[in-house]
């Protein structure tokens, strides 16, 4: 076993001693051993998508049996989100550094035994610890996925094969709401969590036998642990103060504060002065990389607050049942999919400060349509259209801000970039469901008080659109179109070059944005360098 050694601003970490070179990437589609590692790693990732969609649709019911204030609803999903944006970067790195199949596999199990901690919790403190350990899981199966993919297809297969995980990903989180609310209609609220053990078990079952072993061995430089931690402690504390706050200031919520306050200045300290940091500060002299991640955080930060409490005002206001108010949100995941490749390419031709500016503005105008959901409330007068334009927005938004993301630093930094952005958007999702229910008076019991949550849901409405046409109107005054050469063509898509016919990034909500990069697949576009060493999720 590969051990850490003290030292530096990181836990070093050598190469696994299999006494063996990583296997070559050797892998194609359409054989039997290429279709094997996809249903692998499509279906470990997809297990821990799922979790982020189909808990949602039960928190009334479990809130319910568990007796749980709107605080515990809140940290029901908080602590998994927490622990995922955590230590997701921390997980790519120790995949590269002790076995990517390895890694994901371990991250598989953890994913399962926390889920079965989950269905067998009897009070709401004890699903919140293992929502958490859920959450550590996650960060590690979730970049083995696509570091398995782009290690083990030979380079003009991996392409094709990123663009089935994507679209299959897709498919598996825009049937999440529908299973959700199913199980908790029929079987009750448990099973939203056990059947990720039985699912969980394919997955080791496959991977032990056909999925190959990889890792970058020229990975140099210490995993950042003390980062890691710093930014957990960091998060948690803020976390904890805004959604106690809604409870009533206390002693215990100024300290979490002041916690959260040193645990991210002490952060941002050991970034700077690490070896090998989680994350470079310096990635953020780029304006335009510096705008789109503010972007980032005011729309996922709308999607987070709004996509909790809209399935619960289905539920506890309008009188929907757990599947009706699951599925209500399928137009918007059948848009993206439908929409976003073509969105990144309509970027590719005008830049993308206009799609960046307009598509949140759009958004916004099918949040305030939502004002419309109440008691007795008609899907398709009341909900669908504002779903509706909201997918729109969504998808008119999310593959062009991606895409410049990645186009705003160098191709060696791509995944780093990334990476970032996937931090940001949780983080956003985070603290706004920490922080906007207790804003809008939804405490204590107030999802069990059908007149009181739905006050408080226009209001928050209210505030969830003010979010998404803040991140329009920030796109429209910071983020730039590249300048091209009068009659020059646009070079093809990051998109359209990586995936094809499938989306890019966000095929589904849910889903951050994608680990990976052209640069990093080892297949760069017209003019570009390949890569000098092997890619890092």
């Amino acid at each position: 076993m590969a051990k850490p050694a003290s030292g530096g601003h990181g836990a070093r970490v050598r190469n696994p001693p299999s006494g063996a070179e990583p296997a070559t990437a050797d892998l194609q589609m359409g054989t039997a051993r290429g279709r094997w590692v996809l249903l692998a790693t499509v279906l470990g990732s997809s297990v821990a998508l799922l979790d982020a969609t189909v808990v949602t649709v039960a928190l009334p019911a479990l809130g319910s049996d568990l007796g749980a204030s709107m605080g515990g609803l809140q940290w029901v999903v908080n602590g998994y989100t927490l622990a995922l944006a955590s230590f997701i970067l921390l997980g790519g790195a120790l995949g590269d550094r002790l076995g990517r199949r390895r890694v994901f596999v371990v991250g598989v199990v953890w994913f399962a035994l926390a889920s079965a901690l989950c269905g067998a919790a009897q009070t709401v403190d004890q699903l919140v610890a293992a929502r958490v350990l859920q959450g550590l899981g996650g960060a590690l199966l979730t970049p083995g996925s696509l570091a398995i993919l782009q290690s083990g297809f030979v380079r003009g297969q991996r392409a094709r094969a990123i663009g089935a995980w994507s679209a299959l990903g897709g498919v598996a989180i825009a049937i999440g709401p529908f299973l959700g609310g199913w199980l908790v209609d029929g079987v009750g609220w448990r099973w939203v969590f056990l059947i990720n053990l039985p699912l969980a078990a394919v997955v080791v079952a496959v991977s032990l036998r056909h999925v190959p072993e990889s890792w970058d061995p020229t990975a140099a430089g210490g995993v950042d642990v003390p980062g890691a931690v710093l930014g957990a402690v960091g998060l948690a504390g803020v976390t904890y103060a805004l959604v106690g706050a809604g409870e009533g200031l206390s002693a215990e919520v100024g300290a979490s504060a002041v916690v959260g306050v040193l645990g991210m200045a002490a952060f941002v300290e050991v970034e700077r002065r690490g070896r090998s940091p989680m994350l470079p500060l310096g990635i953020f002299r780029s304006r335009q990389f510096t705008a789109a991640n503010l972007a980032t955080l005011l729309v996922y930060a709308a999607l987070g607050a709004l996509f909790l409490l809209l399935v619960v005002e289905l539920q506890v206001v309008a009188g929907y049942s757990a599947l009706a108010a699951g599925t209500s949100l399928l137009p918007i995941t059948v848009l993206m999919l439908a929409l976003s490749t073509r969105a990144g390419a309509l970027s590719e031709r005008i830049g993308p400060r206009r799609p960046m500016t307009y598509g949140p503005l759009l958004a916004a105008v099918g949040t305030l349509l939502l004002l419309r959901v109440g008691p007795g409330a008609s899907y398709v007068l009341d909900v669908l259209p504002g779903v509706t334009v909201i997918g729109l927005g969504l998808s008119l938004t999310v593959a062009p801000l991606t895409a410049t993301v990645l186009g705003a630093v160098e191709d060696r930094r791509a995944g780093v970039a990334s990476g970032v952005n996937n931090a940001v958007a949780r983080a956003g999702g985070l603290l706004a469901v920490a922080a906007l229910p207790a804003a809008v008076g939804l405490v204590g019991d107030a999802y069990e008080q059908p007149v009181v949550f739905d006050d408080g849901f226009s209001a928050a409405v209210v505030v969830c659109a003010v979010l998404f046409a803040g991140g329009g109107v920030l796109s429209a005054l910071l983020v730039r179109d590249p300048v091209r050469a009068p009659g020059a063509a646009a070079e093809p898509s990051v998109v359209d070059h990586v995936h094809g016919p499938h989306c890019r990034t966000h095929c589904a909500v849910g889903a951050p944005p994608l680990d990976v990069s052209l640069a990093e697949q080892g297949e760069p576009g017209p003019g570009a360098r390949p890569p000098r060493q092997p890619p890092r999720t």
